[in-house]
């Protein structure tokens, strides 16, 4: 089993099984153990440890971050993230040695396992916190609180008629430049609505959701 070791400049390193260690390190060898250890810890400690990784090899594609959503998020990123580090095995017989070689090939310490298979981790940890975002932001734009302003704007644009920016300003209270950044804005590159801008027969400036 891999031990990692963690010292007060934050440098983790990754020993292989057997493997003398300094003395005065914390150690860790599971997720589990990792969360116990940083416990403790301040939030600002977790980005200051991602952001030593971030652009240094083997750890090229991950991005530097300013917080962490939570210390649950960053332990578990973290701990994915390290698993680059995991040093190669022993070869255990002869017809393995061929493919230990291949899979440390590169590794200039033999501290290093080649990260390959979790070279993308960030990026697919990204992708899907990326989604989650998503998801909720579509949410609450799928459809108006009953009463809100939103809601008003949006029975008046799908009048026939539709309305006069006056209209809006009038039942919403806001100015002028902040109906037209709703309309550009929340519902049509958010909600996705297709918002006509015409002149009335008054000949003032009037939308109406096409």
């Amino acid at each position: 089993m891999t031990t990692f070791t963690i010292d007060t400049d934050n440098t983790i390193t990754a020993y292989a099984a057997g493997e003398a260690i300094p003395a005065g390190q914390a150690r860790f060898t599971t997720e589990k153990e990792l969360a116990k250890l940083a416990s403790q810890w301040p939030v600002g400690r977790f980005v200051e440890i991602w952001n030593s990784f971030a652009g240094v090899p083997p750890f090229g594609d991950l991005k530097p971050v300013k917080k962490f959503t939570d210390r649950k998020t960053a332990v578990a990123r973290i701990w994915h993230t390290i698993q680059a580090l995991t040093p190669p095995a022993a070869p255990q017989a002869a017809p393995d040695a061929s493919k230990k070689a291949k899979a440390t090939k590169g590794s200039r310490d033999g501290k290093q396992a080649v990260p390959a298979k979790t070279r993308h981790i960030d990026l697919l940890i990204q992708e899907r916190d990326a989604k989650a975002r998503a998801k909720r932001e579509a949410k609450p734009q799928s459809q108006a609180r009953e009463g809100s302003k939103k809601a008003q704007v949006l029975d008046l644009l799908r009048r026939q008629e539709g309305a006069t920016l006056a209209d809006i300003m009038t039942a919403t209270g806001w100015q002028a430049h902040s109906v037209r950044g709703f309309i550009s804005g929340a519902l049509t590159k958010k909600m996705g609505l297709a918002v006509e801008s015409y002149k009335s027969e008054s000949g003032d400036r009037a939308y109406r959701i096409a």
